[in-house]
């Protein structure tokens, strides 16, 4: 089972590494195929693997509450 995730979200220029051990989300310096697939998201496009569900929400409150932004 992954421990971390890498997120990358529109309108955030880096990307972010979530450790889920830790508790921690930091910016991370991409580097290698992680470099070209960031790239690829600059430019429009979306790579996802061994994520079945992510969801980006107005706020961390939305996100407690139970809602699903529209």
């Amino acid at each position: 089972m992954a421990k971390a995730v890498i997120i990358g979200i529109p309108g955030e220029e880096g990307l972010w590494l979530a450790d889920l051990d830790a508790g921690t989300v930091k910016p991370l310096n991409s580097t290698g195929e992680l470099a070209t697939a960031s790239s690829l998201r600059k430019a429009g496009g979306i790579f996802v693997k061994g994520v079945d569900l992510a969801v980006a929400v107005s706020s961390a409150q939305v996100a407690l509450s139970g809602h699903v932004d529209g």
